[in-house]
């Protein structure tokens, strides 16, 4: 549910044989992302008849089909070609008459994508949760009707009903997306060909991700983002550094830029826009991204059915048990508030499951992390260094930059920190960021130290592995407590 076109999908789930005899259920679930096949799994698991209700006949939502497992298995195509091309050499690995196969790169993408999905058909099979393609909508309170994708439709009834409907892509109002030369991160994972030119509208994760794609392949690609700083939501450091290492793929950055036109017109795109000064600048590509967010996917859901009531901003209203208006009804993932995150929408799943069957659950949102995937990548957990100043909080501060770990320079990995934010007199880490290599990886390790609330001395005296990247989140720890860092 809530996903863009998925007509370019290879694969397509066949619907499963369901006993009709009884359409009553315990929990049914709508939308079949990170959020809604692990709420549905969690549920079954928990003793409960359980369906799973999914638009298209492929299960996963954005996450595994258009957004996250896509997206990750072209980073790792292109970055291994950008290596091949500008740092083999160095390893003592010489090549000659390198070139982009970006139909084969494409192909290996949706490999990567049919054995996902098909991984949560079995999933489904194994823990009997029965799944019905087609568009869900309530009729009540306590029934759904579904448009079936094979015809005819059907109607359930449920005890218990979960919304996880997902997010589409946002626009601003004066774009047209025609999905041609003006495309989202959808059509950007199908292109046919390397852009010579791509201008990307907006520097968050989706912007830089997909940018730092076509960079590596080649590209020349231009970031125009309103805020006066790229990934704007994480710690400003991470930012400027991730920046400064993306220079060096032939990205330019266009900050504190406002957009105001985009015009294509045979394979031209022009895009306009008010720079810091006021003055009108404007661009000419082949291909436009626009990446300003995503939106809540409500639509066609029939909540005016129900008790269930969407804010402002078309999120769905949830109160701290993820409940909505209605008591039996409750809504996970994007189509509430919060980060647009497919582990903070598995969290919420387990959550919501564990809460219909009586359990006292827990969700710490501070302690949900966030990372791009770009190379360096970034990735963070807790509180920026800017909201620290700003809630009046005194904490000290370490870091530790990647050139001066043994391992980083085994890898040719030099550039980026972990810098660790921590509290002044008790010394409890309040924030973790890193931006470098396999820092989506190294903060699991700041996660886990923060949900026991560990200190930075903690992490200073536990031992790491040499040569690792983790022991940079060591060495900033040392820093954090009086400048005790060992390798700088």
């Amino acid at each position: 549910m809530g996903r863009a076109n998925l007509s370019r999908l290879t694969v397509l789930i066949q619907p499963q044989h369901i006993n009709t005899s009884n359409m009553n259920y315990d929990v049914i679930v709508i939308g079949s992302g990170p959020g809604g096949y692990v709420a549905a799994i969690r549920s079954a698991q928990l003793g409960m008849k359980t369906a799973l209700v999914e638009r298209y006949n492929s299960l996963g939502g954005t996450c595994l089909n258009v957004g996250c497992i896509p997206s990750k298995a072209m980073l790792d195509s292109s970055e291994h070609y950008h290596n091949a091309v500008h740092s083999f050499k160095e390893h003592g690995i010489e090549l000659s008459n390198l070139k982009v196969n970006l139909k084969q790169m494409v192909k290996r993408k949706g490999d990567v994508v049919k054995q996902t999905v098909e991984g949560i058909q079995f999933l489904m099979k194994k823990n009997k949760i029965d799944v019905f393609y087609g568009h869900g909508s309530f009729e009540s309170n306590s029934k759904v009707k579904i448009k079936l994708n094979e015809g005819g439709e059907k109607s359930l009834e449920f005890k218990y009903s979960i919304i996880a409907t997902g997010s589409k892509p946002a626009s601003l109002p004066f774009i047209n997306i025609d999905k041609k030369r003006v495309i989202t991160s959808t059509e950007a994972l199908e292109l046919k060909e390397v852009p010579k030119h791509m201008i990307v509208i907006g520097g968050g994760v989706i912007g830089m991700e997909m940018g730092s794609v076509y960079a590596r392949l080649g590209s020349k690609v231009s970031i125009v983002e309103y805020m006066d700083s790229i990934i704007p939501t994480m710690d400003r450091t991470m930012g400027k550094d991730l920046q400064r290492a993306l220079r060096k793929h032939d990205m330019d950055f266009y900050l504190s830029h406002k957009v105001t036109a985009v015009e294509a017109k045979g394979k031209e795109v022009t895009v306009k826009a008010e720079n810091p000064k006021g003055e009108q600048v404007e661009w000419k590509a082949d291909y436009c991204l626009v990446s300003v967010g995503r939106k809540p996917y409500t639509e066609g859901l029939g909540l005016e059915n129900t008790s269930v009531k969407t804010d402002d901003k078309g999120r769905v209203e949830v109160d701290d048990h993820l409940r909505t208006g209605a008591d039996n009804i409750y809504a996970i993932g994007d189509v509430i508030k919060g980060a647009m995150l497919a582990h903070k929408a598995e969290e919420e799943g387990i959550f919501v499951a564990e809460t219909i069957a009586g359990q006292k659950p827990h969700i710490n949102y501070l302690l949900i992390p966030g990372v791009v995937y770009t190379w360096p990548e970034v990735a963070s957990v807790g509180h920026t260094e800017e909201e620290l100043k700003e809630k009046k909080i005194a904490y000290n501060k370490g870091s530790f930059p990647f050139k001066a770990s043994g391992r980083a320079r085994a890898s040719m990995d030099l550039d980026g920190q972990v810098k660790v934010l921590a509290d002044k007199e008790t010394d409890e880490i309040l924030g973790v960021h890193i931006i470098g290599p396999r820092a989506a990886d190294m903060i699991a390790e700041a996660v886990v130290a923060m949900e026991y609330r560990a200190s930075a001395e903690d992490i200073a005296r536990m031992s790491h592995a040499h040569p690792t990247f983790t022991e940079a989140l060591k060495e900033a720890c040392l820093a954090a407590t009086g400048n005790r860092a060992l390798h700088i």
